[in-house]
């Protein structure tokens, strides 16, 4: 069911004192209350202002509307900047139309390759209206229709996009020259070069392209601008160029022979456009002071390399020899400490061996100075029972025990204090077990 919403917006512009209170009259089921006020909104909203405002009609403000746009677009066109036209380029032939600058013909020299389709569409309508043989007819003019012809085919090749990019192929005046040695030394070359490549750069098929930089340039961004234009990939074509086909109703032979000739010249001129663009990459490269510079820096970082790298062997060869004479030092040192050790080990032996044989001869001593225990002159059998006592208690102690008895024993001449000190021995030994009850009786 419809309601008085659904109404007011079919309806968007209303004029200023229209309610739905006042004039709707629901029908069928729409009850009183659900009658609304109906407002425009949006655009419809700004017209009806604008109506109310000047107290116009829709048919009035629709007229006025489309005047001032009318003179709006008039205006906007009366303020760009007119390109003079050339006097010699009114007089050519509408027949040489290939060789006409297509962008002089309609005024629009300094945007070129960069003009829109807007602005084309704009050059050719202001041209038409300035150039149109009816134009000229009712002005009086006998002029021919030769440079509306050439107006024509101008708009024609350039709003379409295949014979537009055929065109900017071969489309010279486009091109900025490469500076001279001269200017580049003394202009800004960083500034000069990146003139010439933002013109080659609307051949690329790869888009964006790297720019040229300046002398704040890095290493990297060097590399990589040069690294795509010497491997540059142009979709830049010469078919602008060819030579016209005969008509299908001509000789087939000569047609045939015509395209081939055609193909040839193409490859040729793409041939020689690739030789143009590496030899001034060439140039280009040659003077580019960033790249002498990053060379002088590798070179530096290269020798840099290389004298820490002699550096760290020299380093390491004084090394190697210093511990070399080192460990040579120490094994001769260690050499001569065993020596040393060997010869003061084997004079402490002999020492101690010397010194064992006169604690033996103190031992054996001692028990002769006691006479060997015996009441009158000993018998040889007293002499070896005493004897193989001592030589029995020697065999059970060690060298410093033999030189701590022998101490004991050193200097005594009385016979019962030899004694006692045998005893006392003897006693040491049995209980330490290493002599048996009763054995060295002859010392006990």
């Amino acid at each position: 069911m419809a309601t008085a919403t659904t109404v007011s917006r079919a309806l968007p512009s209303l004029p200023s004192d229209w309610s739905a209170e006042k004039d709707f009259k629901p029908v069928g089921s729409i009850t009183a209350s659900t009658q609304r006020t109906i407002e425009p909104v949006g655009p419809h909203f700004l017209a009806h202002a604008r109506r109310a405002r000047h107290k116009r009609t829709f048919s009035e403000d629709d007229r006025i509307q489309a005047q001032e746009r009318a003179q709006k677009i008039e205006k906007d066109e009366e303020s760009e900047e007119s390109e003079p036209e050339d006097p010699m380029m009114l007089q050519r032939e509408a027949k040489d139309w290939k060789s006409q600058d297509h962008y002089q013909v309609l005024g629009l020299s300094k945007y070129r390759w960069k003009a829109t389709e807007d602005q084309i569409k704009r050059a050719h309508r202001k041209k038409v209206l300035k150039h149109h043989p009816d134009k000229k007819a009712a002005q009086g003019s006998t002029e021919d229709d030769n440079f509306f012809k050439c107006i024509q085919k101008a708009t024609e090749v350039l709003l379409d996009p295949v014979k537009r990019r055929q065109f900017d192929s071969v489309d010279e005046k486009a091109d900025v020259d490469p500076p001279t040695k001269k200017e580049a030394a003394k202009g800004n070359y960083y500034k000069l070069w990146s003139r010439v490549f933002k013109s080659e750069a609307r051949f690329s098929k790869q888009q964006p392209v790297p720019l040229f930089g300046d002398e704040k340039s890095t290493k990297e961004e060097v590399d990589g601008f040069y690294n795509f234009w010497y491997n540059f990939d142009s979709w830049r074509s010469f078919e602008y160029l060819d030579e016209d086909v005969p008509d299908d109703n001509e000789n087939r032979d000569q047609k045939r022979h015509m395209e081939r000739k055609n193909a040839n010249a193409r490859k040729k001129k793409k041939a020689e456009d690739n030789t143009r663009l590496r030899k001034m990459l060439d140039e280009c490269s040659t003077g580019d002071e960033r790249i002498k510079r990053f060379r002088q820096e590798a070179n530096a970082a290269k020798n840099k390399k290389k004298f820490e790298k002699e550096a760290a062997e020299k380093k390491a060869k004084e090394e190697a020899r210093l511990k070399k004479e080192a460990e040579e030092k120490a094994a001769k040192e260690a050499e001569e400490k065993a020596k040393t050790d060997r010869e003061a080990s084997k004079k402490a032996k002999e020492a101690a061996k010397n010194a064992l044989k006169k604690n033996k001869r103190v031992l054996r001593g001692s028990v002769k100075d006691a006479n060997y225990f015996a009441g009158g002159d000993a018998s040889p059998a007293q002499i070896d029972a005493v004897l193989n006592d001592v030589e029995l208690v020697q065999g059970k102690i060690d060298a410093d025990e033999v030189a701590a008895l022998a101490s004991k024993l050193n200097g005594l001449t009385v016979a019962d204090e030899i004694k006692g000190v045998w005893s006392s021995e003897v006693k040491r030994l049995v209980d330490a077990g290493k002599l048996k009850e009763g054995e060295a009786k002859n010392l006990a």
